[in-house]
């Protein structure tokens, strides 16, 4: 008899039961570049993001086919059908998109602390003077107030208050 044993989604091992890896809301390098296209040219079947990738970027149309499926799976894209093909077209704005993956990076990596990362940011040697005094207006020009009214309206939509 064998010391391990397969069941659908989990391995079982000697003393040991591993889940099966969490699916991650956040975009690959491969959907990132598709819901790129997605955003810049709206609706698209499978056909169109193929020829619309970058030189020396291409994908095969399977591979495509299967990263959209998974971007359908995790909510960025939908599709109608149009004849025999599925036209596939983003539910996700990008800014929504791009906040999702800062707070994803500001909890993964800081913590949740805004400090922390801007100080990342500022210790970074490519920061160039334009962009610290854009930094610096930016700074003053957030009031408390305004923090304050986005946080409670990001915490009501995750169910709390």
């Amino acid at each position: 008899m064998s010391k391990h044993r397969r069941l659908p989604g989990f391995f079982i091992g000697i003393n040991k039961l591993a889940m099966p890896p969490r699916k991650s809301n956040t975009l690959t390098e491969a959907e990132l570049r598709l819901m790129k296209i997605l955003w810049r040219r709206g609706e698209s079947a499978v056909t169109d993001l193929v020829e619309a990738l970058p030189e020396g970027e291409q994908l095969a149309y399977n591979s495509v086919l299967t990263t959209i499926r998974i971007l359908e799976q995790k909510g960025y894209v939908e599709h109608r059908q149009e004849g025999r093909a599925f036209v596939y077209r983003p539910c996700v704005a990008e800014n929504e998109a791009s906040s999702s993956e800062v707070r994803n990076v500001l909890n993964r990596f800081f913590g949740n602390s805004r400090e922390k990362l801007v100080l990342s940011l500022l210790g970074d040697d490519g920061i160039s003077a334009e962009e610290l005094d854009r930094l610096r207006d930016a700074i003053r020009s957030a009031s408390p107030d305004k923090v304050a009214i986005r946080s409670a309206a990001t915490d009501k939509k995750k169910g709390g208050r």
